[in-house]
Order: structure tokens, then C-alpha cells, then sequence
């Protein structure tokens, strides 16, 4: 199994909550092949990933900071 594990750090608790919140979605329509845990802590949140394979866990990879990514930039436009 193949793992990465990201850890982000942000401005307050509400932000890192939001974030979490706004990947829920996400992680209940699973991407095939792997499994993704996501627990948020204060202003920290961990995002790990486990796959089969390596280019599984590169798209996974992929995916999720770019909707991380995406929610930062929504959430400085509201």
C-alpha cells in the first residue's frame, strides 16, 4: 500500500473546519483503489491517502489538493 499524508496549517479554527467541511463530498464519492481519511484539529488539518498503486495515489493526490486548492481560493472571494 502507498501512502502521502499532507498536513495544512490555516489562519483559525473556523477556516480548517470549512475546508474539511467542503471535502465531505468528496471523500463519500470514493476514488477507486484508494482510501482518504481527513481529521482537522484546532487550525491543522491532515489529509492522508492510501492506494494500491502509485499513479492511483498521484491522481488521488491530484485531486484532492486541487479541491483544497479551490476551496481557499472560494472562500476568499465570499
Amino acid at each position: 500500500m502507498k501512502t502521502a499524508t499532507f498536513i495544512f496549517h490555516f489562519d483559525s479554527v473556523e477556516e480548517t473546519k470549512l475546508i474539511a467541511e467542503s471535502l465531505s463530498p468528496e471523500i463519500k464519492h470514493k476514488i477507486p483503489k484508494t482510501n482518504v481519511a481527513i481529521h482537522h484539529s484546532d487550525n491543522k488539518l491532515s489529509l492522508t491517502i492510501d492506494s494500491k498503486d502509485v499513479s492511483t495515489l498521484r491522481a488521488a493526490c491530484n485531486s484532492y489538493l486541487r479541491w483544497i486548492k479551490t476551496a481557499i481560493e472560494v472562500k476568499k472571494i465570499v
